[in-house]
C-alpha cells in the first residue's frame, strides 16, 4: 500500500463549536472548506471537520500535537478560557505533555520534546 496523504476525520455533536474550537481558540489555519466540512493543517497531517457526530469520541482515541514552549502553550489557551484537564508535567519516555479537550471530549495531548531528547532533530 502507498499512502499519498492523510488526515484524521472527527465528526463533533455540534459541527460550528468543534470548527470554531480549531479555527479560533486553537488557532489552526484552514487548508480547505467544503459544504459541510473544515479541513485544517495539524503540522504535518490534517484535521478534518465534517458532518455531524452521534457519538461522541472514544476514550482509547487522542489527537497528538507537538508544540514549540509548551508553558506557554498551556498559559495561552488558559487565558482563552480553555480547561486544562491535565498540567504539563514530563512523562516516563521523557516528553513533557498537558491534556486539553475539544468541545465533543476529544483529548488533544500537546506535547514538547526537550531539547535533549533523542526525537529532537530540529533544535530552533
Amino acid at each position: 500500500m502507498e499512502v499519498l496523504s492523510s488526515r484524521v476525520l472527527l465528526k463533533p455533536a455540534d459541527p460550528e463549536a468543534t470548527r470554531n474550537f480549531y479555527a479560533e481558540t486553537l488557532g489552526l489555519a484552514v487548508y480547505r472548506e467544503f459544504p459541510g466540512g473544515t479541513v485544517f493543517f495539524l503540522g504535518q497531517g490534517f484535521l478534518e471537520v465534517v458532518g455531524q457526530g452521534t457519538e461522541g469520541p472514544g476514550p482509547d482515541i487522542a489527537l497528538w500535537l507537538q508544540v514549540r514552549d509548551l508553558a506557554d502553550t498551556v498559559a495561552e489557551l488558559a487565558l482563552k478560557g480553555v480547561p486544562i484537564d491535565r498540567e504539563p508535567r514530563r512523562e516516563p519516555w521523557g516528553l513533557d505533555e498537558a491534556w486539553i479537550s475539544d468541545p465533543d471530549g476529544t483529548r488533544i495531548v500537546l506535547v514538547e520534546i526537550p531539547g535533549d531528547h533523542p526525537l529532537r532533530v530540529d533544535t530552533r
